[in-house]
Formats: structure tokens, C-alpha cells, sequence
């Protein structure tokens, strides 16, 4: 038996019964030809005690929305008080939306979300 003659043929045999993958497209953008629309936007649940505080805020939740619509990742970008953070970050990851799109097809699209709290409302 004649091992390096044999040794191409049986790398080709493993290479071919490898399973085939789809390689994914992880590209995340911020431009679009159709923005992403929100159709279910939960409010955030007021922290306790800045509410009895009177305490109004806002953060800037950046979050990526994926093909579907849903939010897959999401982080404060910006917040007036760290007590508002977590409530924001809670909500934003229960929105649903429409998703953006790019050439036709859906896509991942990174965004900033305003989240406001305020008493009057």
C-alpha cells in the first residue's frame, strides 16, 4: 500500500463528508434604507423610589435589533441617573419591532433608544 498516494485522496473524502456551513452575516448596520419600526414598546417600570423622590430622567439605550425584529443586545449609551438604568435596560429588551432593511432584505441595525421617566406622565 502506497500511503502518500492515498493520504490526498482520503483529506478530499474527509472534506467532502464535512457538514456544509452557513456561514452567518454578522454585519450590524447603522444605515438603512428602511429604519426598524417599533410595534411593541412595554413601558419601563418606574424605580420606586425615584418616583416617590419626584426624581425625573432619561437614558440612551443602544441596542441591536436583529432580521426578526428583536432586540439582541442592548447597553446605556448615556443616562441622567444610574438609578434609571436598569429599568431601561429591562424594557428596551421586551420591545418588538419591525425590522430595518437594507436593499430589500432585512437586516441587523444598531440604534439609540430614548428612555424617559418623568413624574407627569
Amino acid at each position: 500500500m502506497d500511503s502518500p498516494r492515498i493520504l490526498p485522496h482520503l483529506l478530499l473524502l474527509v472534506v467532502l463528508c464535512l457538514p456544509l456551513r452557513v456561514i452567518a452575516d454578522d454585519t450590524v448596520y447603522t444605515k438603512v434604507d428602511v429604519n426598524p419600526v417599533p410595534v411593541k414598546t412595554p413601558p419601563p417600570d418606574y424605580p420606586l423610589g425615584l418616583k416617590r423622590e419626584g426624581t425625573s430622567g432619561l437614558v440612551a439605550v443602544a441596542v441591536v435589533i436583529d432580521e426578526t425584529g428583536v432586540v439582541t443586545t442592548c447597553a446605556v449609551a448615556k443616562s441622567s441617573n444610574p438609578g434609571f438604568d436598569e429599568a431601561a435596560l429591562e424594557a428596551v429588551k421586551k420591545w418588538k419591532f419591525r425590522p430595518a432593511q437594507k436593499d430589500g432584505a432585512a437586516v441587523k441595525m444598531k440604534v439609540t433608544i430614548p428612555i424617559r421617566f418623568s413624574i407627569s406622565e
